[in-house]
């Protein structure tokens, strides 16, 4: 693999940091800023609702800018953005440094899966976005463990600190390492009106609902896990932490091997996935009441999530051939986000209004099935759509 992809990697392991970490800080930020942990809760929530609302923001300026230029400019975003979160006086400008954050995730995971597969052959297109996602995975195992840690230990704010630091190294490797555009490339993008269309045709949208549901399930069991290993499975709360370190296992496993069987057969892996992460939460419903299988499930489900990252992204990245791949590549993340949204309500709601905390993971695995079914709508209309073609006239 080339070392641009590693520079992407970078940029990828400091957004996921700044993504997550705050989960391991809200008492610390709740406590200096004087509100409420679920006030402070909000300001994950903030995140994720900018990521959805930064795609179609900077979208819409994305195809007129070299995708090397525009990879700059949302480190830019990132740094700027990590560096008032650590000098924001209130929890409003906390809150609004946070939002401007995010608006650098979903155009950043975009354009840099398009980037990643022009560094690499045809067939190495999905290991190349694998590669790149395994900085959020990275993110997730040693960043958010270490970014709680210099929270906790020296305020919440150097943590904010060190993440603006990361954010200046990724900026110093992309410009070092990433290529200029092709001239092909920069007038690829360079019709925003094609750019735009392409969010209106059925197998991109299709692709988009796709992702939206299979992380509806993921995220409705990962929010509410740590409860779900206390209560149910026993363990004592310092235990959550070196669990959660096995679901991380499971994220890099996962992405790998998602990326490279999707290579070599992407339908067939964008369905295996999610009957794999269907089945996985299925499974987890019983094995939550047995503390070594609880482990194993953690772990199964670490790799079922994220085995379905690179596939999603391909396939939406395929249907969105030509002008406008930068963009519906940003909007897929932003898709992802917004699973992470619904999944967590949905979860809370099933805690709250439905059977209980027990029931969680059970009814997370019949999203990625509503996911299953949406990917062979699209499929049947694809091959009607081949079908009702015209055949090529004969010489």
């Amino acid at each position: 693999m080339p070392l641009a992809l590693y520079a992407l990697t970078a940029g990828a392991f400091g957004i996921g940091v700044t993504e997550f970490v705050i989960m391991g800080l809200l008492l610390d930020v709740s406590a200096d800023l004087g509100v409420s942990i679920s006030a402070a809760g909000l300001l994950i929530s903030g995140y994720a609702l900018g990521v959805v609302v930064g795609a179609p923001l900077l979208g819409a300026i994305a195809g007129r800018l070299p995708r090397k230029t525009l990879l700059l400019a949302l480190m830019v975003v990132f740094t700027v953005g990590n560096l008032a979160c650590a000098l924001a006086p209130d929890y409003w400008t906390l809150m609004a440094a946070r939002v401007l954050t995010a608006f650098a995730h979903a155009s950043f995971f975009g354009v840099g899966s398009v980037v990643a597969t022009g560094l690499v052959a045809p067939n190495k297109k999905a290991s190349a976005i694998a590669l790149m996602f395994t900085g959020l995975t990275v993110a997730n195992i040693l960043g958010v463990p270490f970014g709680t840690w210099l929270g906790q230990a020296y305020g919440w704010r150097s943590t904010f600190w060190a993440v603006t630091l990361v954010g200046v190294v990724a900026f110093a490797v992309i410009a070092l390492l990433v290529p200029r555009d092709e001239p092909a490339a920069e007038e690829e993008e360079a019709d925003a009106e094609s750019a735009l269309a392409v969010l209106g045709r059925g197998p991109v949208l299709l692709g988009l609902l796709t992702t939206v549901l299979s992380w509806v399930g993921v995220f409705a069991a990962f929010t509410y896990l740590a409860p779900i290993l206390t209560r149910i499975s026993g363990f004592s709360e310092p235990a959550v932490s070196p669990i959660l370190l096995v679901f991380g296992g499971g994220l890099v496993a996962g992405n790998l091997l998602g990326g490279r069987l999707a290579d070599r057969h992407l339908v067939p892996t964008v369905i295996g996935t999610l009957v794999a992460l269907s089945a996985v939460l299925f499974v987890m419903t019983a094995a939550m009441h047995q503390p070594v299988a609880a482990i194993i499930a953690v772990g199964l489900l670490g790799a079922a999530a994220f085995a379905t990252v690179a596939p999603l992204q391909i396939w939406v990245l395929e249907k969105a051939k030509g002008a406008g791949q930068g963009l519906a590549s940003s909007f897929n993340i932003a898709a992802f986000n917004l699973g992470n949204a619904i999944g967590a309500w949905l979860g809370g709601f099933v805690i709250d209004h439905g059977p209980g905390l027990g029931a969680v993971t059970l009814v997370a695995a019949l999203v990625p099935l509503a996911a299953l079914a949406v990917v062979f709508v699209a499929l049947r209309l694809e091959r009607g759509r081949a079908l009702g073609a015209p055949a090529p006239a004969r010489c």
